[in-house]
């Protein structure tokens, strides 16, 4: 039996996880820690599991790995402890709020050999696999540039509170779709050039933001990365697409598009409700596969460092107005 627990639940994705973990036979919920009380004792209650107010204290109890779903900035706090207490991790995104964190948690993980995943699931979507696996077939041809977007609605709550999440809808939205370039084509981001603004909500950090990247393959890259989508009637969380325009075709990606639409009067909207491939059990069964036997994680956390740094150099060249050099 694979004991794992589950640090904070500041983080959305902590439901989704915790509901993944519950489906896979082997794989038991041994405790949540979470400082919000109310919040950690609810989940606890939820996934039948037992609640503990200290992630310390639930580090020395007899569990295997731990997620760590906390605020953006309390993420190598709970890593570093995590890997000093010999637990194996899955870290959400973004791997920290500076680069010189993301570095010590790498670090600490890898002085007390254990394994560190990043929780980029829109790897696992089989639409994602399917348009990697025409990529690589080369079905359009040689790819000459690729327009992404990744919006949403603005989350609230510590996702727009600077010191906690290292930014706003442009750390919050980047790191996804750069993972998937750097995966899908083998390469890296050369330069970045931003626009980044507030202007959809009154708020302290950017709610909007134009990435334009080179990657040193060659090829040219947009990302809409923002928070532009009304919070209340909006009928999905958000969305990741990709076009990519190639010498001999074009190829479009739209990981949100498998969908029922539900007019709720009890929701007083519409929702759209998923019936395709859950990514997220893609990833948790993948990182489980990790911790239970000799295979490598399939999302390091040098993937995440990576990915860090392209959403931080959009930052740079936004408040300096100039292209960046990676």
């Amino acid at each position: 039996m694979l004991k794992v627990g589950i640090l904070s639940f500041a983080h959305m994705h902590a439901y989704s996880y915790a509901s993944c973990l519950q489906q896979l036979e082997g794989v038991q919920i041994a405790g949540i820690a979470d400082q919000d009380e109310q919040r950690g004792e609810e989940a606890a209650r939820r996934f039948d599991t037992r609640y503990f107010s200290d992630p310390s204290t639930l580090l020395k109890e007899d569990i295997q790995a731990v997620v760590v779903c906390s605020e953006n900035a309390h993420h190598k706090q709970m890593v570093v402890e995590a890997a000093e207490a010999g637990k194996h991790i899955l870290c959400e995104k973004p791997i920290a709020t500076t680069l010189e964190d993301g570095q010590a948690m790498v670090a600490a993980c890898q002085k007390n050999g254990v394994k560190f995943q990043m929780a980029f699931p829109c790897r696992f979507h089989p639409a994602v696999a399917k348009a990697r696996q025409m990529l690589k077939q080369k079905a359009i041809g040689r790819v000459l540039a690729i327009n992404c977007t990744n919006r949403g609605r603005m989350p609230g709550g510590w996702f727009v509170d600077r010191k906690l999440a290292g930014g706003g809808a442009v750390m919050d939205h980047t790191v996804h779709v750069v993972d998937l370039l750097r995966w899908m084509f083998k390469t890296e981001v050369a330069r970045v050039y931003a626009e980044i603004d507030t202007r959809f909500h009154p708020l302290e950090v950017d709610d909007c933001g134009i990435l334009s990247l080179t990657l040193e393959n060659g090829i040219f890259a947009t990302l809409d990365a923002s928070w532009s989508r009304p919070v209340n009637s909006f009928p999905t969380w958000g969305d990741v697409t990709m076009e990519f325009t190639g010498t001999q075709g074009v190829l479009t990606l739209d990981t949100f598009a498998q969908n029922l639409s539900l007019y709720s009067e009890k929701q007083g909207k519409v929702q759209w409700i998923n019936w395709g491939g859950n990514m997220d059990l893609g990833l948790i069964k993948d990182w489980v596969d990790a911790v239970a036997t000799e295979k490598a994680p399939s999302v390091s956390g040098e993937d995440g460092l990576k990915a860090l740094e392209v959403a931080l150099a959009a930052y740079e060249s936004a408040a300096g107005k100039r292209v960046v050099q990676l």
